[in-house]
């Protein structure tokens, strides 16, 4: 299968060496995202190229029992860049990052967002997205804008900062901080787990001459359920993102 295609990268963590596993495919997916958020708006005419600044509350829904920690709620920052393809329709590349703190629960056998205090790996998360937009005119300067595509959780998984009592890496997955990190790495790439299409709407609003506000919800679909088995509660692994944009208006 395609999320078999592994790529590891070692990174010296505490002085021990650990691997961050990335799919190859997704890892160029990414790189090339990243080298077209680098480049600067002005090499390209605005009439067909643009690009936004983004920032969103994400909320990771989880129902793990009435012992388990609160799903989180947690910021993002990212951008976006978009080419547009005719007046009303436009291909766009997304990427928001987050991070949070996870145990893994090795009862249930998959891992868990928790509260610092039960940390035992530190996530830093990319989520990106190729989206198709609709844009919808409706007057006065604002638009609609309606979006899906595919979409990756591409998520670094290292031993939870501040981890350096003996007893953090002792003893079995119940007690062991760096055991717990590989199995929480181990699945969240394990069997497409990363993959999440993306669906969302938004509107725009003129502020001044030269930017646009914009309004965002966007939700994140767990399509990876239809071919694991994992026995997780029906709502894991939805995400949904509330959030405002900053673009400039074409043509300024």
């Amino acid at each position: 299968m395609f999320w078999k295609n592994i790529a590891p990268i070692n990174i010296l963590r505490y002085n021990h060496v650990m691997t961050v596993k990335l799919p190859r495919s997704m890892l160029t997916m990414a790189l090339l995202l990243l080298f077209f958020l680098l480049i600067p708006a002005g090499i390209f005419s605005q009439d067909f190229f643009n690009w936004s600044v983004l920032g969103s509350m994400f909320y990771f829904a989880a129902d793990n029992g009435v012992n388990s920690d609160p799903a989180p709620i947690l910021p993002s920052l990212g951008g976006s860049v978009s080419l547009r393809l005719n007046n009303f329709l436009r291909l766009e590349l997304t990427e928001d990052v987050y991070f949070t703190n996870y145990e893994y629960n090795y009862e249930y056998g998959y891992p868990m967002a928790c509260n610092p205090e039960n940390r035992s790996a530190f996530v830093l998360g990319f989520i990106t997205g190729i989206q198709l937009t609709g844009v919808i005119p409706i007057g006065g300067g604002i638009t609609v804008r309606v979006y899906g595509g595919p979409a990756a959780d591409l998520r670094i998984v290292l031993v939870a900062i501040g981890l350096n009592h003996p007893n953090d890496f002792t003893g079995g997955i119940e007690n062991n901080a760096r055991l717990q990190t590989n199995a929480i790495s181990d699945y969240f790439w394990g069997e497409g787990r990363w993959f999440m299409p993306v669906a969302g709407a938004g509107m725009d609003f003129p502020i001044n001459e030269k930017f646009l506000l914009g309004f965002d919800l966007r939700t994140w679909f767990p399509v990876y359920k239809l071919w694991t088995n994992d026995q997780t509660p029906a709502i894991d692994g939805w995400r949904f993102g509330a959030g405002l944009r900053i673009t400039p208006r074409l043509g300024t």
